[in-house]
């Protein structure tokens, strides 16, 4: 049995190639019981393939992970996952409900049997994220902001020690930025769940972040936001000259060419916005990257 106060997630000198091509290399990283670290860098870096690996569906190159002291694997009750934003077909016949049981039985074969167990936590999850309102309405007839909770209430359906987050917010207005962060942060000091949180939206969750992890061509930062979101060290993690700037209580970085390549595995995808609300976090281009190793 891993001891609880261990990291809940280790990984030493962890390595991740797909051919020829370096995603992260020599990749050190302890989470801690309770902490929030969020996972940035432009698209093609890395973070999806982080969250996989953790997941147990991308294995090292080199290196060693663990979560909470045991090598990844799939369908690990220990881990609660909440995928990108994808729509879901009106005409689905699956409840929210039923959608929210999957995190407890979605990898068995066959039609669930009834289990008043089983029901009493699904109905638990739903009402922890305030969906009890519409959980037995069509998922497919439901808005994002719903749809979004109810994948929060799935992945907490095994009371899981590590949440793994990716792009939760995408395409989701403020308000309903602001209730899921809630609902996930509410989650981590309640029961001390770790979250690892990829986004490309960094302003939402700042208030909540305790370490960022920048990923940028096989490169990485770990540290406080302080620490990482400055000029000086993102000009040396790209290669080029970055402006790190504050305006009106948000961060927004500018200067670093979005990878040219996608990340394998991922969705290709750019993140909507109305004409009059600026992206959390900007990664503009301004002249062109040197080249450089994969090192960090």
């Amino acid at each position: 049995m891993a001891d609880d106060n261990g990291p809940r997630i280790h990984l030493d000198s962890a390595t991740l190639r797909f051919g020829a091509r370096t995603i992260w290399a020599d990749l050190t990283l302890d989470v801690a019981p309770g902490e929030f670290v969020a996972v940035l860098g432009p698209n093609g870096s890395g973070k999806t393939s982080l969250l996989k690996t953790l997941l147990g569906l991308a294995p090292l190159t080199s290196g060693t992970v663990e979560v909470c002291g045991r090598p990844p694997h799939k369908g690990s009750s220990v881990v609660g996952y909440i995928p990108q934003q994808k729509g879901f077909d009106r005409d689905i016949p699956l409840r929210g409900r039923d959608f929210v049981r999957l995190g407890l039985d979605g990898h068995r074969w066959g039609t669930p049997l009834p289990n008043k167990k089983v029901a009493a936590a699904v109905q638990h999850a739903i009402e922890s994220v305030g969906a009890a309102d519409y959980a037995d309405a069509p998922l497919g007839l439901l808005s994002g902001g719903e749809q979004q909770r109810l994948r929060v209430a799935q992945s907490l359906m095994g009371d899981p020690k590590v949440l793994l987050c990716d792009e939760p917010l995408l395409s989701l207005d403020l308000n309903h930025q602001q209730a899921v962060t809630a609902l996930i942060d509410a989650r981590r000091k309640q029961s001390q769940t770790s979250v690892l949180f990829v986004t490309h939206e960094v302003n939402p969750v700042l208030p909540l972040v305790d370490r960022i992890l920048y990923l940028v061509d096989g490169r990485w930062a770990i540290g406080t936001p302080d620490e990482v979101l400055t000029s000086e060290r993102l000009s040396d993690l790209y290669g080029t000259e970055i402006d790190v700037l504050h305006v009106r209580g948000r961060i927004i970085v500018v200067g670093g060419p979005e990878s040219a390549h996608a990340e394998p595995g991922a969705s290709h995808h750019h993140h909507p916005h109305d004409d009059d609300h600026e992206p959390d976090l900007v990664i503009g281009r301004r002249g062109r990257r040197s080249p450089h190793s994969s090192d960090h």
